[in-house]
């Protein structure tokens, strides 16, 4: 018996590649598994096709560069993220992942509150939680935490190097008086 998923439109986050720079292709594929809206700075076109991959949207394309069948192109004046991030929202978007090499989410905190972002690199995701945020997760995992706040937590100590490990298997949970707090987890 095989099951069937049907994946409505927006549902999945859209997926931005800036630069996938040497972002491992196991986490590209899982980013695209459920064929999100996938949107390419031109700069990393040609790499993107190479991989077979369809792209929906072209930021800032190289005049007279042809394209996939199908490919909306889209530009914008400065900034490529808020070019990007001004359609998503425009086009109701929920959710967005973005891959960027050398981007921080405290760059986009503008947005965090009309888009749910997560910035991958090469080696961890960036997001920003909520008061009360609580995910469950393996001894020895770690967060690295904006300390742009005060805040509370449950299983986890901090090291050495400032980061958060999780103390045992099991929930850990944040507390604070912040509408958001900026976290990272190594990939």
């Amino acid at each position: 018996m095989s099951s069937h998923h049907i994946v409505r439109e927006k549902q999945e986050p859209a997926l931005y590649i800036h630069d996938l720079g040497a972002f491992d292709e196991e986490y590209l594929g899982q980013l695209l598994e459920w064929s999100p809206t996938l949107i390419v700075n031109s700069g990393a076109y040609e790499k993107i096709i190479s991989l077979g991959l369809k792209v929906d949207v072209v930021l800032n394309p190289v005049d007279g560069k042809a394209f996939q069948e199908n490919t909306k192109a889209i530009a914008g004046p400065g900034d490529d993220f808020n070019t990007v991030l001004n359609y998503l929202i425009s086009e109701k978007y929920p959710a967005v992942n973005i891959i960027a090499k050398d981007k921080k989410l405290i760059d986009l905190d503008y947005y965090i509150p009309s888009i749910n972002i997560v910035l991958f690199n090469e080696l961890e995701k960036s997001y920003a939680i909520p008061n009360g945020f609580r995910v469950w997760k393996t001894e020895g995992s770690v967060f690295r935490i904006a300390l742009n706040a005060y805040f509370e937590t449950s299983n986890l100590k901090q090291n050495e190097q400032a980061d958060f490990v999780v103390i045992k298997d099991g929930f850990v949970e944040f507390t604070f008086n912040v509408p958001y707090l900026l976290i990272s987890e190594l990939l």
